[in-house]
């Protein structure tokens, strides 16, 4: 096996400009993805076959633990930060087992097929809710209009927290995005927190049949530490919702931008699941996976990637691979699209994807059968997607659902 030395410089958005170590198996440079600069002098390994993607993703010796990975930044950059985000990074997505095994538990069994059937009564009634709305209108926002009040309330009823409190957590949830300095990041993290304390204490006051008293319940049973109850309160509010806002909205563009397709689903919606599936595979909400770190040496393909490194997987380039996917770059609802990443894989598979689909195969199927006339309010080439690193989503999309349509094969 050999170690590779390659490097290409790829852009990310203004200021960032990241020495990227990659592992591209066939994919041409021009063509790669981007990946968050961890340091300027540091290397991050990128696997964008699938097959590989697929064997890292399940490797006992790629780790997430945010306090390990701190730790090997610091040795690798000279600096001695502590865990950037405090009490919010404390929760399942950065821990590794037990730990991780332990949070993952707490919440999974909301997510088993009995109670996701027994919730399809209330995710029906939020998106009817949300048609009749706009019933009557001509030109609107599917995100400002559509996916994102629907995302919003479906996890609020799930969770049981006031619309007014969540959106309360949406301004520090924007403004993480966009941090430039790990100070920035943290100023923001400290806000998030405080607010996040502010709901656990009123829904001590006020517990209910919901997720967050579920988990508050294990806090009492002393099953978790105070951060990681903060840290859960942050991944379930603020990360839950974004997965559906734009496996909704970009499902939507997908059907409208291949008319033939939508045609072919309206005609048969017991398509309608496959649909979903290859809307992920196709155009999924996430574009990479989160950062994990090798604790040995492992081996991807014919190269070898040393203990210590950074390592990234793109999620969208992987579901794009011909050796899975033949004629891949092809929107198919008809496509065996099953197994797919854009759930993640192994340990650290998306909890919540059960619900993601349920949610995708109701928004959508109900929204294009509402309204048979749909259309892009704009020519295809004016979408425009967010500058973004790990989540492919659209800072718009106008519709109009009365017709005159922009349509491309």
């Amino acid at each position: 096996m050999t170690e590779t030395t390659d490097r290409v410089t790829v852009p990310l958005g203004e200021e960032l400009i990241a020495p990227l170590h990659p592992v591209y198996y066939g994919v041409p440079v021009s063509q790669a993805p981007t990946g968050p600069r961890l340091a300027p002098d540091r290397r991050v390994w990128m696997v964008t076959r699938y097959q590989d993607a697929k064997t890292v993703l399940a490797n006992s010796y790629l780790a997430k633990d945010v306090r390990r990975a701190t730790d090997l930044y610091n040795g690798h950059t000279g600096s001695n930060r502590p865990v950037i985000g405090g009490a919010i990074s404390r929760h399942l997505l950065n821990y590794d087992a037990p730990d991780h095994t332990r949070l993952r538990a707490m919440v999974a069994g909301t997510f088993r097929e009995d109670r996701l059937h027994a919730r399809e009564p209330v995710v029906e009634g939020i998106v009817d809710g949300l048609l009749d709305g706009l019933e009557g209108r001509d030109r609107i926002d599917l995100i400002t209009d559509y996916s994102l009040p629907f995302s919003v309330a479906n996890t609020c009823h799930l969770l049981g927290v006031p619309v007014e409190d969540m959106q309360a957590l949406f301004g520090f949830a924007a403004l993480l995005k966009k941090f430039v300095t790990p100070d920035e990041a943290d100023e923001v993290c400290a806000g998030m927190a405080a607010t996040l304390r502010e709901l656990i204490a009123k829904k001590r006051e006020r517990p209910g049949d919901d997720l967050l008293t579920r988990v508050l319940g294990a806090h009492a049973a002393g099953e978790m530490s105070d951060d990681e109850l903060v840290a859960m309160y942050y991944v379930l509010i603020v990360a839950g919702y974004e997965t559906s806002v734009n496996l909704i909205a970009n499902g939507i563009l997908t059907l409208l931008l291949h008319p033939d397709q939508l045609t072919m689903l309206r005609a048969d919606p017991s398509l309608l699941p496959g649909a979903v599936e290859e809307i992920l595979r196709y155009e999924g909400p996430a574009a990479m996976s989160t950062v994990r770190f090798t604790t040995a040496p492992i081996a991807v393909g014919d190269t070898v990637i040393p203990e210590g490194e950074f390592v990234l997987v793109s999620l969208r380039v992987a579901n794009r691979d011909p050796e899975r996917y033949p004629d891949p770059d092809r929107f198919d609802i008809t496509r065996s699209a099953a197994g797919h990443l854009s759930f993640g894989h192994g340990a650290h598979h998306c909890v919540g994807a059960p619900m993601g689909r349920l949610e995708g195969a109701i928004a959508i199927g109900r929204f294009i059968d509402r309204f048979p006339d749909v259309a892009l309010g704009v020519e295809p080439a004016e979408i425009v997607w967010v500058d973004g690193t790990m989540v492919r989503n659209l800072s718009a999309l106008p519709i109009r659902l009365q017709g005159a349509a922009h349509e491309s094969e």
